[in-house]
């Protein structure tokens, strides 16, 4: 702080001063950037997503207020614009995205402090914006996607249609830019594995806007147990298959997610008797790269959810329950009969026209 001045000049002087900093000034040209922060522009890897603040960027709404009242009219609400800079009495555009609230707001006050003679504000966040990140890898539906200021790891995957049977849910890597404008990142692997079995909350951070997050591809088929987990929590509440065949009620029907090929069926009304064949089910899926897969199971009531005996359905499955032997025949004979009523109805109507002149 300055030493206060004595005497009649230095009075005039601080008079001035104050003067000067109270009424409005032509605003200064486009500040210069905020020094950058600390840290490394290549990857890094840091595990401690818990201590991570929120980085500013465009369409965040703030408010600026100073301590000293008679600055009041200096401040007020401010909106990050799409080039990262945001308008503020006094200095013009000022460049604010890649900073936290805290940095941002020393930012100001350093600033300030060229033309205030008390500088020191007050900067909060108002309206966040929306976020914008990826979600890559084993999920039903890969992509960007816009996303609330409060989503999770658990509801992102969930947004992108659930994780398919490959994913690997011990090795999910989140990718996060650090605050500073240097555009690095840091990364950090999680396992929703402990989430699911332990509840370790520590796995499932709260996303900020930027992030990428990739589930990897596991080397095998996830164990049964790891499936029901997954099944809990990571897809979204509802899915809608097709189940055809002989079942009583056939069509397009919503399921929750998650549901297993025996519960689809009793859905569907369960098979019809005699002509559904049990041992001849057979699931068609198609793959995100346009092929389709066919597998064929028996209908066992007993049997848990499981990959080898009773799979988890996915969106658009189609379950075929095909014909029994019996069903074949009597569709066969349906189809020879049918003529033969029609002829024979034919030839008693024509003989008792000619009989009954």
């Amino acid at each position: 702080m300055a030493r206060r001045a004595r005497g009649p000049l230095a009075t005039a002087l601080g008079i001035g001063l104050w003067l000067a900093a109270s009424l409005p000034q032509a605003p200064l040209a486009v500040a210069a950037a905020p020094p950058a922060a600390a840290g490394s522009a290549t990857m890094a890897a840091d595990p401690r997503l818990d201590t991570d603040l929120y980085v500013l960027g465009p369409g965040d709404s703030l408010n600026l207020t100073f301590l000293d009242p008679s600055a009041a009219g200096v401040g007020g609400p401010i909106s990050i614009l799409n080039d990262g800079t945001a308008s503020l009495a006094l200095l013009g555009s000022v460049q604010l995205t890649g900073l936290t609230i805290s940095q941002a707001a020393a930012w100001l006050t350093s600033l300030y402090g060229r033309l205030l003679r008390r500088p020191q504000l007050n900067l909060t966040l108002t309206t966040p914006r929306p976020m914008k990140i990826s979600v890559l890898g084993e999920v039903d539906r890969p992509g960007l996607y816009t996303v609330s200021g409060f989503s999770d790891v658990v509801a992102a995957v969930q947004g992108a249609g659930g994780i398919t049977q490959m994913a690997d849910l011990r090795r999910v890597m989140l990718r996060r830019r650090l605050p500073g404008p240097g555009g690095a990142y840091k990364q950090t692997e999680l396992n929703l594995g402990e989430l699911l079995q332990f509840g370790n909350q520590r796995q499932n951070p709260l996303l900020f806007d930027g992030d990428v997050l990739v589930l990897a591809r596991a080397s095998q088929p996830m164990p049964d147990e790891v499936l029901l987990m997954g099944a809990s929590n990571l897809s979204p509440a509802t899915i809608d298959v097709n189940v055809i065949g002989e079942v009583k009620a056939p069509g397009r029907i919503a399921l929750r997610a998650n549901t297993p090929l025996v519960e689809a069926i009793l859905s569907a009304g369960g098979p019809n008797n005699w002509r559904a064949n049990k041992g001849n089910v057979e699931l068609v899926r198609l793959n995100r790269n346009g092929t389709a897969t066919r597998q064929i199971f028996t209908l066992n009531y007993t049997k848990g959810v499981s990959n080898a005996f009773n799979p988890p359905l996915r969106a658009n499955d189609t379950v075929i329950v095909h014909r029994s032997l019996y069903g074949e025949a009597v569709d066969v004979l349906n189809q020879a009969i049918v003529p033969l009523t029609q002829i024979a109805n034919f030839w008693a109507y024509y003989n008792n026209w000619f009989s009954n002149p």
